[in-house]
């Protein structure tokens, strides 16, 4: 299964790797891709998106939607 979440804020490869870490401790996710050029996060095993949302708010980023 794949989540892909838009998401507002990203501007660096500080922030790649600050979403990325955070994704990382959701339970059950497997891999996670950050594009930076088009704002989205892609995750890739079975984690419960809102966990995956909460995680990257919490790292002060805005989750807009689901791609």
């Amino acid at each position: 299964m794949m989540l892909t979440l838009k998401v507002s804020g990203m501007t660096c490869g500080r922030c790649v790797a600050a979403v990325t870490k955070a994704v990382n401790t959701v339970p059950l996710v497997e891999s996670v891709k950050v594009d930076l050029e088009r704002g989205e996060v892609l995750v890739g095993g079975r984690p419960d998106a809102g966990a995956v949302r909460k995680a990257i708010i919490d790292e002060g980023y805005e989750v807009r939607a689901a791609a």
